[in-house]
């Protein structure tokens, strides 16, 4: 037996939901992909689960996350933490983090007779120690039994292969290059083949056991890992305390122990069901008699005692009224939303509000959400559809289609209210960094405390700041990879910043945001922009109402501040204009792209592609990658930014309205090729939860 056993485990409370297209419930593997033990099924997760997964065996630790990004297709993101041998192997071992992504696409739904039937791309974008591409098959028999067999390729097809039967160009597969991380495409499915396979038995809804013949031979394809293997078959026994909770125990090759902990999450499985928002007010519908009134009496109920009503009811929903202009048939209603995350729940709350104050010729309702001081939009909405449709079934498709949008009017004739809030607001709380890769191979790790203080000059002036104390600092040796003099170290010395002990100036930005016209929406940002760059960054969005696509461009002219974080610049004498042209398409479904073109900070020239996918309920999962000018051996190891962002509201979890989120962005590296200006309020974010596209994406909650 091994001499060090690692219990590496994490256990979270999930939700359940059930399986797709098969009797026995998917299980994880130890690579936190739907499988057995290493090898893979043509199981999948429910759509949409996003699965956790910590696993350790002598010699590999792994962290994965998966997210099924639809009933077929799935992707996933791994840190792997692997000890390998010296060359040579006397000479000792040291640990190596490398970092992998997966895609796995299943073709068909299993039927009585056809089993289900996938391909897959393992560590695809890096070519890797454990690169491989399969083709798997899977077939359940009754509720409880499933079988697995496939052919792989790569660190699939080492152990036990043969010829490629595909023949010509992919019987060779090419050396991979590690120190690279070039897309290897050159490799997939190339090289020798071998079949393997697996079954699996779920006792009972909590007890399994697997079993699987393993094609990956260790002292042929991992490149010096250290492992000690004297069988290719596996064992594994999977234990589920509570749905959407897997713990794992393994015996594998015959020689040592394995441990792995899954943990699932469901964007459309909430733990507070539909949530636990108070009860919206009752539409109060006006009597049949005063339908054909025309005005109203100004002397016995004038404008400021209506701004008055009106805002003291709004105020209950957490919501802040900023202007009321008023026509004998029409009211005009500026607001903030500081409660709930979706505009459409936001705008039907003011509406309701609206029926309760408003005299009996009001007939037309103009909803105008502001966010940072701006209209971001219209929504008109006709008084008499609010009475008619509240309990009708498919009242919520039909006021939708009823619903005028458009770009928010002018502030002649609005009438501004002043707010009774303190214009200063302060807050103190922890904060929590991760820099993977940013050293030789590490991952640093920066816990503290922040003071953040927020001044609103004017509506849309706003000064802002953070103090940080770090309590785990980073550490403070970015040896990093070799570098040529000519690259600046613009993210490669991140870990010197903050880590002195003393309190550091974070940020103190002076934002203003403006309307420069019809679809337009203007940003200026001056000060000490982010912990490592201070200047003037400046931004112009066209983007119309109703439109699924917009445009921006970005300049900043900035400054590499000084790792004390103080007020300087002189450490580095580094300045650089940086910028970019940037797309925006809403492709519906709740699938976003966004396409930057531009220069960034070490001053190469590139692009980023990001794909999201955000759900009803907030939910955000997405993936992204840039490619520079910058050679890959200027940039060091990975050769271009990739990684994976998840945004989860805290609405989901404690089911009261919040527009706050939890969220991080999972990255091979961050180095100094293709790294951005970190810039707070960037207008597409600002303005488009607003707009038509995400106000129907969520108009269900108009109701609300």
């Amino acid at each position: 037996m091994p001499k060090g056993i690692c219990l590496v485990s994490s256990v979270a409370t999930a939700i359940a939901t059930g399986a797709i297209g098969q009797e026995v419930t998917a299980t994880y593997s130890l690579y936190g992909t739907p499988g057995l033990l290493e090898m893979p099924t043509a199981q999948s997760a429910p759509e949409n689960a996003l699965a956790a997964t910590f696993s350790y065996t002598e010699g590999l630790g792994q962290v994965a996350l998966t997210f099924q990004v639809n009933q077929r297709l799935s992707a996933s993101f791994r840190y792997a933490n692997v000890e390998l041998f010296n060359d040579p192997p006397e000479s000792g071992t040291e640990r190596e983090v490398e970092r992998g992504f997966d895609l796995r696409y299943r073709f068909n739904n299993e039927t009585t007779y056809v089993p289900a039937i996938a391909v897959g791309l393992r560590d695809f974008l890096t070519p890797g120690r454990f690169q491989s591409e399969y083709v798997v098959a899977s077939k359940s028999f009754g509720d409880n039994l499933i079988v697995t067999t496939g052919v792989g390729w790569g660190a699939m097809g080492t152990r036990d292969g043969f010829a490629n039967p595909l023949g010509g160009d992919f019987e060779v597969r090419p050396a991979p290059d590690l120190p690279g991380g070039q897309l290897g495409s050159d490799q997939w499915f190339r090289g020798d083949a071998a079949i393997f396979g697996g079954v699996e038995y779920q006792i009972n809804d909590r007890w399994g056991v697997k079993a699987e013949y393993s094609t990956i031979d260790y002292t042929e394809t991992a490149f010096g890992v250290v492992r000690e293997t004297e069988s290719p078959v596996n064992y594994g026994l999977t234990y589920r305390p509570r749905p959407g909770v897997q713990l794992g125990l393994s015996y594998l090759y015959g020689t040592q122990l394995g441990v792995s902990g899954s943990f699932e999450l469901n964007p459309n499985a909430r733990a507070t069901g539909s949530g636990l928002d108070k009860s919206p007010p009752p539409v109060k519908v006006r009597p049949a008699d005063s339908l054909a009134a025309q005005s109203w009496d100004r002397t016995a109920l004038p404008d400021r005692a209506l701004r008055r009503a009106l805002g003291g009811l709004l105020e209950i929903e957490n919501i802040t009224l900023t202007g009321l202009e008023l026509t004998n048939t029409t009211a005009r209603v500026r607001y903030i939303n500081s409660s709930f995350r979706s505009e459409a729940q936001a705008a039907g709350r003011t509406a309701r509000m609206m029926t309760q104050v408003m005299p009996p010729s009001i007939d037309t309702f103009i909803l105008e959400p502001e966010r940072r001081g701006i209209p971001i939009s219209a929504i008109t909405i006709s008084r008499r559809d609010i009475e008619q449709l509240e309990n009708r079934a498919g009242g919520t498709a039909a006021m939708l289609d009823r619903s005028g949008f458009g770009d928010a009017g002018g502030s002649q004739g609005l009438d501004a209210v002043a707010s009774d809030e303190n214009a200063f607001s302060w807050g103190l709380g922890p904060y929590f960094r991760i820099n993977p890769f940013s050293n030789d191979g590490s991952v640093d790790v920066d816990l503290g405390l922040s003071l953040r203080g927020v001044y609103q000059i004017r509506p849309n002036l706003v000064l802002s700041g953070a103090i940080e104390q770090s309590v785990v600092p980073p550490e403070d040796d970015p040896t990093g990879v070799e570098r040529t003099p000519d690259i600046q170290n613009v993210r490669s010395d991140g870990s010197l910043y903050g880590n002195d002990g003393v309190p550091v100036l974070a940020n103190l930005t002076l934002n203003h945001f403006s309307r420069p016209g019809t679809n337009l929406y203007g940003r200026v940002s001056v000060g000490y922009l982010e912990r490592m760059f201070g200047g003037v960054s400046g931004e112009l969005l066209w983007k119309p109402v109703e439109s699924s696509f917009g445009l921006g461009i970005e300049v900043n002219q900035v400054a590499q501040r000084d790792t004390d974080m103080g007020f300087g610049f002189d450490e580095y004498d580094y300045d650089v204009t940086t910028g970019h042209v940037s797309a925006y398409y809403d492709l519906g479904n709740g699938y976003h792209t966004q396409l930057d073109v531009g220069r960034y900070l070490a001053g190469d020239w590139g692009a980023t592609v990001s794909v999201d996918r955000e759900f009803d309920n907030g939910w955000v999962i997405g993936a992204y990658v840039t490619q520079t000018d910058m050679s890959y051996e200027d940039f060091g190891s990975g050769s271009y930014n990739k990684g994976v962002q998840v945004t989860i509201p805290q609405d989901f979890f404690t089911g009261t309205p919040t527009r706050g989120s939890y969220g991080n962005t999972f990255r091979t590296r961050v180095g100094d090729g293709g790294a951005r200006l970190q810039v707070d309020g960037r207008l597409y974010d600002v303005v488009r939860g607003g707009h038509l596209p995400d106000l129907s994406d969520t108009w269900g909650r108009f109701w609300r």
